[in-house]
């Protein structure tokens, strides 16, 4: 007996099947775990995918809770978008067969935007965890989202419609005008003592002018802004010019403030080149930059919040060649001509005393173009006219300034630079 046991002993055989019968409970402990850990991985992804998508549809644009929660003052808790939330979140939860135990929504508006908050923990019924006692997994997660309001928004359009808006639109409108100019005129001068005026001969030609271009881009802005409203009266415009002829040159009022965009385009129709009474009348001082941006100071309120109707922000909308030629004289920048006329850069300390009321400004520049067959740009212009875009630029409010030429396309242009104004919202999670 005692050889027999030691032989026992010393024997190896079998021992791999030995050691798994031994393993194997807590190797198929391990797999079950994991199953039970991967299904509960699963559906909390599940409750996150519901979630989000609760989070961010009771935000969406034109929601209910938002609509409310943008046309009303003040700041606080948006009872309609956390119902919206509820619902979208139990929506996807019935399709998913998924119960919870706790959920959390809440909906708080500050300022102009939104910011939504889900939060959600469930049991999750275990399998193989039962042989452990463990009969449930917790799983739990919050998702979050933010609406950026554009806010309310009222627009001053300020259209420069002087005679030098006169010129060809594209390089080829000029060389058309200079071809049937016996001076090689490059501008479409609407001089009213004369009926075969440059104006008339443009028209004839079938030569486009800066002027037409601009018109055509207001219009244009017009309908981009009705489209842009998620909410009522949230933009409103106004159009101003220089003034429909060179005898009454002032800031006029083309369009009043209006949230009605169609009524704005069709009155922004009617825009076109100043009228002169005969060439060279008042020294042919009909672009007083200057003055017009001091009587628009005088006629927009102080700049808002954009929070709500009764405190929209205020943007002035400013298209030019940024040239001033006005009677200034000795606080001119550049030389005069007679001694009075002044032709020179816009002067933007005017656009810094709208900034200091919180006015902004946008400002598209429409590149004055090289005309190299006219003397008087050759002695006049061309000396300063690199300055002038940066007059322009520094006339801006940051971010808000664009340079196009005719050919590259204002109507785009000022469509980008509304929509770089109103900031479209987003939502991010």
């Amino acid at each position: 007996m005692r050889a027999s046991f030691k032989r026992l002993l010393a024997c190896r055989a079998g021992n791999f099947g030995v050691l798994t019968a031994l393993l194997a409970v807590p190797l198929l402990g391990c797999i079950g775990m994991a199953l039970d850990f991967t299904r509960a991985l699963d559906e909390r992804n599940l409750l996150m995918t519901a979630a989000d998508a609760a989070a961010i549809g009771a935000l969406s644009e034109q929601s209910a809770g938002v609509i409310a929660a943008l046309s009303a003052g003040g700041n606080g808790e948006v009872t309609i978008a956390e119902e919206d939330a509820r619902h979208l979140f139990n929506a996807q939860l019935e399709a998913a067969g998924i119960e919870i135990s706790s959920l959390d929504i809440s909906v708080t508006k500050t300022g102009s935007d939104l910011k939504s908050t889900v939060s959600f923990s469930a049991k999750v019924p275990t399998s193989f965890l039962r042989v452990i006692d463990k009969n449930e997994i917790t799983v739990s997660g919050t998702a979050n989202a933010v609406f950026k309001g554009g806010g309310f928004i009222d627009f001053y359009v300020l259209l420069d419609n002087t005679p030098s808006m006169g010129v060809g639109a594209t390089e080829a409108d000029i060389a058309m005008m200079e071809k049937n100019t016996s001076d090689t005129c490059a501008f479409a001068c609407h001089d009213l003592s004369k009926s075969n005026n440059y104006y008339n001969l443009a028209k004839k030609l079938g030569v486009q002018m800066r002027i037409d271009v601009v018109r055509q881009a207001t219009q244009k802005l017009t309908q981009t802004a009705a489209d842009s409203m998620r909410y009522t009266d949230q933009f409103r415009m106004a159009v101003y010019t220089f003034g429909a002829s060179a005898t009454d040159a002032k800031l006029t009022n083309v369009a009043g403030l209006s949230s009605d965009m169609k009524s704005v385009s069709s009155a922004a129709s009617a825009i076109d080149l100043m009228t002169i009474p005969r060439q060279n009348y008042n020294d042919d001082q009909t672009t007083d930059l200057d003055a017009a941006l001091k009587q628009l100071k005088d006629i927009i309120q102080k700049g808002g919040s954009g929070q709500n109707k009764s405190d929209p922000e205020k943007v002035v909308f400013f298209v030019s060649d940024g040239l001033t030629d006005s009677a200034k004289g000795s606080a001119c920048t550049k030389k005069t001509t007679n001694g009075t006329r002044c032709q020179e850069p816009i002067d933007y300390s005017f656009c810094t005393t709208l900034k200091d009321k919180g006015i902004k400004i946008a400002v598209l520049y429409t590149t004055y173009l090289p005309l190299p067959k006219n003397d008087w740009y050759k002695n006049w212009i061309k000396p300063f006219q690199s300055e002038i875009a940066t007059h322009m630029q520094s006339c801006a409010s940051p971010g808000l300034y664009f340079e196009v030429s005719p050919s590259e396309g204002i109507a785009d242009a000022m469509n980008a630079l509304f929509k770089k104004v109103i900031s479209s919202p987003r939502l991010a999670s």
